[in-house]
């Protein structure tokens, strides 16, 4: 990495920590989160000294956990009398890597990512299952660095205007396609993968599901996010959900 790109680099963390709302004690802990793990090949592959050493996925599995739990208890205090089966969808939606994209893409994730050369010049950085792996190491950075209150803060501060715009649970696609076909006496849904794109370490699965005569296709960073965009796909087909804009 040049002397330029650091300081592009360290100019972007600092502009991050503002959107945050959160100044790091352990800098070293934000270029963590940060890290996606093509840089950790690179750098192991060059004979440069760096000072990166270690990826963002161990950060990203805490802060998963972290975020589940923040996420959690927020909807059990707002949602004082819902029960178990409408609170699940509702906290399933928000931590979806589709809305974790979305808060990535509000705070400008993208432009503080260190990826490989190569990834960066192929867009990586910009992709959805990137950016929602990097708001969940962020959310694990800030919890090791100050605990579950700058957790708190920030979940409840950028996801508000996400949760004002639920006034009823979220249904899956999957599920609203498997609903539609049994109310009609019809075979289940299939699911079927027609193909896996990508580098090992961003791949992109796209799957079809066929109901009778009619098949949607989908695709995502991991299977169960492409089976959903496929079950959309063809419930579009159908007529039966309308496609928002966002």
């Amino acid at each position: 990495m040049t002397l330029d790109m650091q300081k592009d680099l360290a100019f972007s963390e600092k502009t991050l920590e503002s959107k945050l709302g959160y100044s790091f004690q352990s800098k070293a802990l934000l270029q963590k989160a940060l890290t996606h793990r093509s840089a950790i090949y690179e750098n192991r592959s060059s004979r440069k000294k760096v000072k990166r050493v270690s990826s963002n996925e161990r950060l990203e599995f805490i802060g998963d956990r972290v975020l589940g739990l923040v996420m959690a208890e927020w909807l059990l205090k707002r949602y004082p009398n819902e029960q178990e089966g409408d609170l699940g969808p509702r906290h399933a939606h928000l931590v979806s890597k589709t809305v974790l994209a979305q808060i990535a893409a509000i705070l400008n994730i993208s432009e503080a990512i260190h990826v490989a050369s190569h990834e960066e010049k192929a867009g990586v950085h910009h992709t959805d299952s990137v950016l929602a792996d990097a708001v969940e190491a962020i959310l694990g950075a800030m919890y090791l660095d100050g605990g579950l209150k700058p957790v708190q803060n920030l979940v409840h501060k950028v996801w508000a205007e996400i949760i004002e715009s639920q006034s009823l649970p979220p249904k899956d696609s999957k599920t609203a396609l498997q609903e539609w076909v049994l109310a009609r006496g019809l075979p289940l849904p299939v699911y079927e993968l027609v193909s896996q794109e990508g580098p090992s370490h961003t791949p992109i699965f796209v799957i079809k599901v066929v109901v009778k005569n009619h098949e949607g296709r989908g695709e995502g960073g991991n299977k169960r996010a492409a089976e959903s965009a496929a079950a959309k796909d063809l419930l579009l087909q159908l007529e039966l959900i309308k496609n928002k804009k966002k």
